[in-house]
């Protein structure tokens, strides 16, 4: 990815621990390294298609003196996290606050703290076989636009299957969402099962009925395994209701362990099921 670099902006500031520095303030050095595609904007010599590096230099200048913490770590983080939601162009930022006037009584030429914050491609599954299927699907889409840490960027169809795992139980709706993301897995995962419980999801019984589900299937190419999430999904290669949607809005997204792509392990899927494609509402 292509990258524009800001370097060693001087901002003054009251960031800091001791009472001292939040009132008399002192001098920081941000250093950025802003990832986007500068392709579109060199080609065409229009800064409408880049990001203007003089508005990013100003907006930390705002954001750097118009909060107090105090850590540099915060700065640094609040300081990411508010310039990617401002400048839709800039895929990742690596920042660098550097402190070089902190109250150390030893010779130094400065501290500092980096950090590398970014958006990442994620793949939801979705499904409801409870009450108003179609609603509880496409309320929880929009609790996700409603996110800012959360770009919705494609739906699939609804599609109506036979439920999974033994459980006598009505037939459900399925959907596929591909999106991006603020979010490490872990707190996008708290952020699902959020939007679950405002539906009235009860775990009573494994693999039974629901008013909504959701899963993370992919998180860009990560490979996580924890007592509370597995990534890629465990089981999403041997799922059908999975497979069908996500390959809709993304027939060429690679399974990081199986490498192999969503239609491959479609097409797979199919044979081993020797069934007829699921009815689209």
């Amino acid at each position: 990815m292509d990258q524009i670099r800001i370097d060693n902006l001087q901002i003054f500031a009251h960031h800091g621990v001791y009472q001292e520095e939040n009132e008399k303030g002192q001098n920081f050095y941000v250093n950025a390294v802003l990832e986007t595609d500068t392709m579109p904007a060199g080609i065409l010599d229009d800064l409408a298609l880049s990001t203007n590096y003089g508005e990013v230099c100003r907006f930390l200048d705002g954001f750097v003196r118009e909060h107090t913490y105090k850590l540099i770590e915060t700065v640094a983080e609040k300081a990411a996290e508010a310039l990617l939601l401002t400048f839709p162009l800039v895929r990742r930022v690596t920042l660098e606050v550097r402190k070089p006037e902190a109250p150390i009584p030893l010779p130094f030429a400065s501290v500092s703290v980096r950090i590398t914050r970014g958006w990442h491609k994620v793949y939801l599954s979705c499904g409801s076989n409870m009450g108003d299927r179609r609603r509880h699907l496409e309320e929880a889409v929009q609790e996700l636009r409603a996110d800012d840490k959360c770009r919705v960027l494609q739906v699939s169809d609804w599609i109506e299957t036979p439920p999974y795992g033994g459980v006598e139980q009505d037939d459900f709706l399925n959907g596929a969402i591909e999106a991006d993301t603020l979010y490490t897995p872990q707190k996008l995962l708290l952020k699902l099962h959020e939007i679950e419980q405002a539906h009235g999801r009860e775990r009573k019984v494994h693999w039974g009925p629901r008013t909504l589900d959701l899963d993370i299937l992919l998180y860009e190419d990560y490979i996580l395994y924890s007592k509370d999430l597995i990534l890629p999904h465990i089981d999403m290669h041997n799922r059908r209701f999975v497979l069908e949607p996500l390959m809709q809005i993304a027939p060429y997204a690679e399974h990081p362990v199986l490498r192999k792509s969503v239609r491959q392990l479609f097409e797979e899927e199919q044979v081993r099921e020797g069934c007829e494609r699921p009815h689209v509402e």
